[in-house]
């Protein structure tokens, strides 16, 4: 029996959730948090298979079955093997959050970027979301629910990073679009965008840039935590946002207003 702290507010006891990009940083946060609503998870990753069980026996230590996959899912293949595997382990699927992706650290000028990295963007960061959004359709229960992780990126661009941006963007577009095509089936799709997330992804730039610097360009003074983007990442995947589709949550401390 799933141990739940929450009360009923947030309970999703015997809710099947498939989470990819989960073996670490916002992913990880993510399980973490469903499985403390009582969800039954699925950790898809790549190939961090130790960090991937540990998350897992986080999960299973708070009475829910959890599960772990590897796959590329920038690859056809990829997401509809993760998408099987989780309906053969859970039993079907209630809960998606699309949380795969990278972001190249190394500032770029569009006219001086490599076709390898605009390709390799796409295909980690789009090509991804498509084909596990893709597949997860098809497979979804009735009044199911689905997240796509996005960024602040993607609404405001990113110098130097436009390839990130650009993906980003699309991942929003994608949400709008099918949020409209599985309305019918009482399927919510909504997007978070982070802005800053003190990640393991990010470690390289936020050391360079100096974290004090990057946390004064913030409204409340800090960059977030893994458990900040998955905080609003569970309650849309709840009944409390059961009338909530389409939309785009920033979480990133108030930095879009500041120019």
């Amino acid at each position: 029996m799933a141990t739940n702290d929450n009360h009923g507010i947030l309970d999703l006891t015997g809710r099947r959730a498939l989470v990819t990009g989960a073996s670490r940083g916002i992913g990880a946060a993510i399980i973490r948090l469903l499985s403390a609503a009582g969800a039954d998870v699925m950790i898809g990753y790549r190939t961090r298979s130790a960090d991937a069980q540990a998350v897992a026996d986080e999960a299973i230590a708070r009475g829910v079955r959890a599960h772990t996959h590897a796959a590329d899912v920038a690859t056809a293949e990829g997401a509809e093997g993760l998408v099987r595997a989780t309906v053969r382990e859970l039993g079907g699927i209630d809960i998606f959050v699309a949380n795969a992706g990278i972001w190249p650290e190394e500032d770029v000028a569009m006219g001086a970027m490599s076709a390898d990295r605009w390709h390799r963007t796409v295909r980690e960061n789009l090509d991804s979301i498509f084909f596990t959004t893709a597949a997860v359709t098809r497979a979804i229960s009735d009044s199911g629910r689905i997240v796509l992780i996005s960024s602040t990126a993607g609404q405001r661009g990113e110098a130097f990073h436009s390839d990130y941006a650009a993906t980003k963007g699309a991942v929003i577009s994608i949400t709008k679009s099918l949020a409209v095509e599985l309305a019918p089936r009482d399927i919510t799709v909504n997007c978070v965008a982070p802005g800053w997330v003190d990640t393991e992804m990010v470690a390289g730039a936020v050391s360079g840039q100096g974290i004090d610097g990057i946390a004064r360009a913030i409204p409340l003074g800090r960059i977030a935590s893994p458990e900040d983007i998955a905080g609003p990442v569970v309650f849309l995947c709840s009944a409390l946002a059961r009338h909530v589709t389409g939309e785009i949550v920033n979480v990133n401390g108030g930095s879009v207003l500041c120019g």
